[in-house]
């Protein structure tokens, strides 16, 4: 598709200075956090009774991650032993319309209800100047879609997180129809400048790409436990010790290659051919049945071996820091 060009004195990414989220919730949040450890002022606009307490107490757990990171802000502000001097740069809002009206750029966050989605960006799209970049959380819902409900669709996308979403390099720009090619450029740029992947989806489809690859594996999962043959500690043993180490480093599509050896891909092809090798897997979800979901939560909750969400959300955000920094250091990352 070609795109439009149609810069309306479009800020560059580097030089902006203010950022709005609408919606403080578990992505908010995050967001938030990283948008205060890059060094941007940063309106937050939630109606939620207590979401401002909970959003700067959220945000304050963050800014460490961040600063290990290397994001400018929160590194100095680090040095100097004066993290929470960052929170400075937060302003909450119950509305919408103050919270994004002086930004460069809004990243909205708000549940993945598309009604709710349809609602609150019409709103943000009335309030703000046609220059502003509007950006959504969904993981999933096309931004075709949720341009509709906009009178400047060629402002709007998707920018789509991984949770959590301070930590992990990846986000997904997803283009709709009406979307400007200046508008994907700025994006792409200003979430490199947030020091994040940004991974441009060439056409739209519902769940993206990473979800759609996420699926497969959810998929198989629930028809292992219904079938009996892998408890939840058991299939997530077989990816965490297994292939989901190898995944960390380089993907699927590089490992289906190196197993090729000198021959490559093509090679990997000879002798995996999917034509001859027979499919295993399944393409739809059995049954949830009240026995299917009993098992799912009783397995994973034994999982938890007795520690708190708070205390498995620690561990997974240090062994993601780790990952990060040894992928640095080994690949020039």
């Amino acid at each position: 598709m070609d795109r439009k060009r149609q810069d309306h004195d479009r800020r560059d990414p580097v030089d902006i200075g203010a950022a709005a989220v609408v919606g403080a919730g578990l992505i908010g949040s995050r967001w938030t956090a990283l948008f205060l450890a890059a060094g941007l002022r940063v309106s937050v606009a939630d109606p939620a009774p207590g979401a401002e307490a909970r959003l700067r107490a959220d945000v304050s757990r963050c800014l460490p991650a961040l600063a290990r990171l290397g994001l400018p802000a929160a590194r100095d502000a680090s040095r100097s032993g004066r993290l929470d001097d960052l929170l400075t740069g937060l302003t909450f809002y119950p509305e919408i319309e103050p919270a994004v009206r002086d930004a460069d750029v809004v990243q909205e966050s708000v549940a993945d209800d598309e009604r709710l989605k349809l609602a609150v960006l019409a709103r943000i799209d009335a309030a703000c100047p046609p220059r502003v970049v509007i950006a959504s959380s969904t993981s999933g819902i096309v931004p075709t879609r949720l341009q509709a409900a906009c009178t400047h669709p060629e402002r709007v996308l998707v920018g789509h997180p991984f949770n959590p979403a301070h930590i992990v390099p990846l986000v997904e720009v997803v283009p709709g129809e009406a979307t400007a090619a200046d508008v994907v450029d700025w994006a792409l740029a200003f979430y490199r400048r947030l020091g994040k992947k940004p991974l441009l989806v060439r056409k739209e489809a519902p769940g993206f790409v990473s979800n759609r690859m996420q699926e497969a594996i959810w998929r198989e999962m629930f028809h292992l436990v219904d079938d009996g043959i892998a408890t939840t500690a058991e299939l997530d043993a077989a990816v965490s010790d297994g292939p989901g180490l190898r995944w960390a480093l380089y993907g699927p599509a590089f490992i289906y290659m190196l197993q090729g050896g000198r021959g490559g891909f093509a090679h990997a092809l000879d002798q995996f051919d999917p034509a001859v090798v027979a499919d295993c897997s399944h393409n739809v979800y059995p049954e949830v049945t009240p026995g299917l979901r009993q098992s799912l939560d009783e397995q994973t909750r034994a999982q938890a071996q007795g520690r708190t969400l708070e205390e498995w959300e620690a561990l997974r955000d240090e062994f993601l820091l780790r990952v990060i920094e040894l992928k640095r250091e080994l690949l020039g990352d």
